[in-house]
């Protein structure tokens, strides 16, 4: 009863918040304030769509990873109309490059329309592609780098999944499909795949992911660092793996041998996260220099708000812990979002901490901010 009062006396406030457009509401329920507000934000995207190469890219993935949990958590069926109208415009394909793991995002909406009993789902492309990904040779895979369309690839791709976005994009996908078709050596190779990244990007005395290697420490005088000297973690970055990770353990099996690795990474970022939230709510884009940007980022901060809420749901986070950690980002988010729905504050496509604006948006920023609704709505 406690918390169901913090909730609703969070998201009925009257919220002031440094620059963001005030959401206000009438007195009616905290689900369905934060329903209201999830539904205008699909329609304001669905109505100015967005992406960066092609529909099937992984903007749009990220952004309809957001639709199926907003359909699953409330059972509207305009989410699940959406989804269905953009399996069928993008004839159920992924994007082109087998080896690139952005590339098989969107294949996570095709698979929930499969779990529903949707006629007409083809989960052909989505096959070919985790098994090419998973077993085709690649020079990544190897270590070393190759020519790819005549475009030397940059030092930092010597394993497959090099980059820290990459474990939102793939290993949901993959775990789902192994889940479907009861096949668990898909996840013995995603464990491998998996692991050259942690042990390549993730700092275990930070508890947070380097986006890449170009961010590691070597104590050269060329380290990237941040103005005050620390090393630099990527809020949207950490939001991926985070969020990548509670989709995850969402569909792997309880007593797979290696759920318990994933487990307990979580709850040790959840808990560096929990630390390094500002006393506003909204996370900065740098994790460890947010004195650098004077007003938070909805993106990484919706990432993470899903995944926290999503492991007080699953009895993984103390609730009285991250109960109120959650109540202050989702407040602070929903204070970004304007009027006619759109959501604001989302830094545009990059690599490491750049500010936004409240007129900055992009899908994947809307398909956190509905990730993260799909999970306040189940909050007890």
């Amino acid at each position: 009863m406690k918390i169901g009062i913090q909730i609703l006396s969070f998201l009925l406030a009257t919220a002031s918040f440094q620059g963001c457009k005030v959401f206000q509401k009438t007195a009616i329920t905290k689900s369905a304030t934060t329903q209201q507000a999830m539904l205008k934000a699909m329609q304001w995207q669905e109505a100015n769509p967005i992406f960066t190469k092609a529909p099937t890219d992984w903007t749009n993935g990220a952004y309809y990873v957001g639709v199926v949990k907003a359909h699953e958590a409330t059972k509207n069926m305009e989410y699940l109309g959406a989804l269905k109208s953009m399996a069928i415009r993008n004839s159920w394909k992924p994007w082109e490059r087998f080896y690139h793991a952005d590339d098989m995002n969107i294949c996570y909406s095709y698979l929930y329309l499969n779990t529903l009993g949707e006629k007409n789902v083809d989960l052909g492309p989505t096959s070919t592609i985790i098994k090419d990904h998973l077993y085709k040779p690649y020079a990544w895979k190897n270590g070393g780098n190759e020519n790819v369309k005549g475009n030397n690839e940059p030092d930092e791709k010597k394993i497959l999944w090099w980059w820290c976005d990459a474990l939102f994009m793939a290993p949901p996908v993959i775990v789902n499909y192994a889940k479907q078709v009861n096949e668990p050596s898909y996840l013995k190779e995603m464990d491998k795949y998996y692991a050259q990244a942690y042990e390549l990007l993730y700092d275990k005395k930070a508890h947070l992911f380097s986006r890449d290697a170009r961010f590691l420490l070597t104590g050269k005088t060329n380290d990237i660092k941040e103005k005050n000297g620390k090393k630099v973690f990527w809020s949207r970055g950490n939001g991926w793996v985070l969020a990548g990770l509670a989709l995850m353990l969402t569909d792997l099996p309880k007593d797979y041998p290696t759920r318990k690795f994933y487990e307990n990474l979580f709850i040790e970022m959840a808990e560096q996260i929990k630390i390094l939230q500002p006393a506003d709510g909204l996370w900065r884009t740098s994790l460890l220099s947010p004195e650098s940007f004077d007003h938070g980022e909805v993106s990484g901060s919706g990432f993470f708000t899903f995944a926290l809420a999503w492991g007080i749901n699953n009895g993984i986070l103390n609730k009285a812990s991250y109960t109120p950690v959650v109540l202050k980002a989702w407040k602070a988010i929903l204070a970004c979002q304007q009027e006619n729905g759109k959501v604001g504050w989302v830094q545009n496509i990059g690599a490491n901490p750049m500010p936004a604006s409240a007129n900055s948006w992009q899908n994947f920023g809307t398909g956190a901010f509905l990730m993260a609704g799909s999970e306040i709505i189940k909050l007890k």
